[in-house]
């Protein structure tokens, strides 16, 4: 954990200061920074947020994740699923290991809820360090796969799904 950050879960309370860091973060990176803070508010309001936490430093908030609920089937069954998207650290605080803490903080948040399966749609250079696989995402049917689609089973002892599809909450496909 980095010097003087406290991870939390967020409250109703950290919406604008969640705001304020997810458009910081995204500004001028060409990820269009006003969808990534209204996603978080629709995935809120549709009650499809799992996990969502904020780190701290000095009692501002300077990072945050959030993970929401995947409608996936796998093999005949149905996987109780989570989507990383967004991961937020603001950008006088980035490169100091936040946004690994919040992410490393949020899978085992997910673990202890019993989730099996977390699919991410990011680098493929940065997620793998936390278990995320192409291989893996390849064998789902989604509008998002692709090179950058990644999946991981959070019981790292399951057997990997042969084939089946993974679909983000509503509220990804209300962006547009």
């Amino acid at each position: 954990m980095p010097d003087g950050i406290a991870i939390r879960a967020a409250t109703a309370a950290d919406g604008d200061a969640i705001d304020a860091v997810i458009r910081a973060a995204f500004a001028g990176t060409g990820f269009g920074h006003q969808g990534e803070a209204r996603l978080v508010r629709m995935l809120e309001a549709d009650g499809d947020a799992l996990t969502s936490l904020v780190a701290e430093r000095d009692g501002a908030i300077v990072g945050h994740v959030l993970l929401s609920r995947m409608d996936v089937a796998a093999d005949g069954a149905v996987l109780s699923a989570a989507g990383l998207a967004p991961v937020s650290v603001a950008p006088d605080h980035q490169g100091q290991g936040i946004g690994d803490a919040l992410i490393r903080a949020a899978l085992d948040d997910l673990r202890k809820q019993g989730v099996q399966i977390s699919f991410v749609l990011g680098h493929a250079s940065y997620y793998p360090r936390f278990g995320y696989s192409p291989h893996l995402a390849e064998r789902f049917a989604s509008p998002f796969a692709g090179p950058h689609f990644m999946a991981m089973m959070l019981d790292s002892g399951a057997d990997w799904p042969q084939c089946g599809r993974a679909n983000y909450a509503p509220a990804f496909g209300r962006l547009g």
